[in-house]
């Protein structure tokens, strides 16, 4: 009996680990239907698992299965006390929901139970749905990218989703920002957390015109070094401006596509000295940060003044 027992739950665990695997792979080569069969066959063996229901969840907001889609992630939130679900973007089309406001008002509830009060939770929930809706694209997106690296031209597709983005979403989110910053001040980790206080960095990181991150550098800057706000927000931004500027970038932050359309660094001011630079705003050396975003071996020797 204990054998077949044992059996039972290696078959068991084997199913759910396949069904995970298989369906996280469909999911990235963009085959929602075959991933939402994928995560169920893989939820119906064990339903108590929220990993696999959050992943269900996922692929069914990316479908537009709107109700079904909160059933899955309800359980998948059980015993989850962070922020994080708030600003996921697979999971925008939810927001059109009545449902949605009290999943955020629970999951900001269960955040300050586990890690303290927010000063402005108003304000938190408010920079989650603009970290969301700026990403809110970014799954399609990215196969845009995937067929540039591969075949070596944009698909045509990509050309309207980046216009849409740009004029219902960039446009929108950058208006609501400043409305936001004027109503409340520029966003610190202590008044409405370190996730939500990325929002105005992303949207300005995002934004079309460089004036636009000319005019907040100081304010990333002085919250970064204040130890209130994102150093590594705060260094793709000022990269970004010098690259687009035609300088060499400072932190490394910054990448383009070579000869090969493979992913490589844009040009780097003194880059034996990075490492220090980088040291000094409390970010991980750039041979590891290269490696892990681009899968690209820095090897410039470091150096110290």
């Amino acid at each position: 009996m204990k054998t077949l027992t044992t059996l039972l739950l290696m078959l068991l665990t084997s199913t759910i680990f396949f069904g995970q695997a298989n369906g996280k792979k469909l999911l990235e080569e963009g085959n929602l239907e075959g991933a939402m069969n994928a995560f169920g066959q893989a939820f119906m063996a064990n339903p108590s698992d929220t990993e696999t229901a959050y992943q269900l969840t996922k692929t069914l907001a990316l479908m537009n299965q709107v109700d079904t889609a909160f059933y899955f992630l309800n359980a998948a939130l059980q015993d989850d006390n962070s922020l994080i679900r708030l600003a996921d973007f697979n999971l925008y089309s939810l927001t059109t929901s009545p449902k949605w406001k009290a999943i955020e008002d629970r999951q900001i509830e269960k955040f300050q139970s586990a890690h303290g009060q927010l000063k402005n939770p108003t304000y938190t929930k408010a920079l989650l749905s603009i970290i969301m809706k700026d990403q809110s694209l970014d799954y399609y997106v990215d196969f845009a990218k995937v067929e540039f690296s591969e075949k070596g031209h944009i698909p045509h597709w990509f050309y309207p989703i980046t216009f849409l983005k740009n004029e219902f979403i960039t446009n929108q989110n950058f208006e609501e920002m400043k409305s936001l910053i004027k109503k409340y001040g520029w966003p610190t980790y202590s008044m409405v957390g370190e996730l939500a206080s990325d929002a105005p960095l992303l949207v300005i990181n995002h934004h079309p015109d460089d004036q636009v991150r000319k005019d907040y550098l100081p304010m990333i800057k002085e919250a970064c070094e204040s130890g209130e706000g994102s150093c590594i927000e705060y260094a793709k931004i000022y990269d970004r401006i010098l690259v687009n500027d035609g300088l060499p970038q400072f932190y490394g932050m910054q990448f383009e596509f070579n000869a090969d359309r493979k992913l490589v660094p844009a040009k780097i001011e003194n880059p034996e000295y990075v490492d220090q630079r980088r040291k000094a705003i409390g970010l991980e050396p750039l041979k590891d940060y290269l490696k892990r975003r681009i899968n690209f071996d820095f090897e410039v020797a470091q150096k110290e003044k």
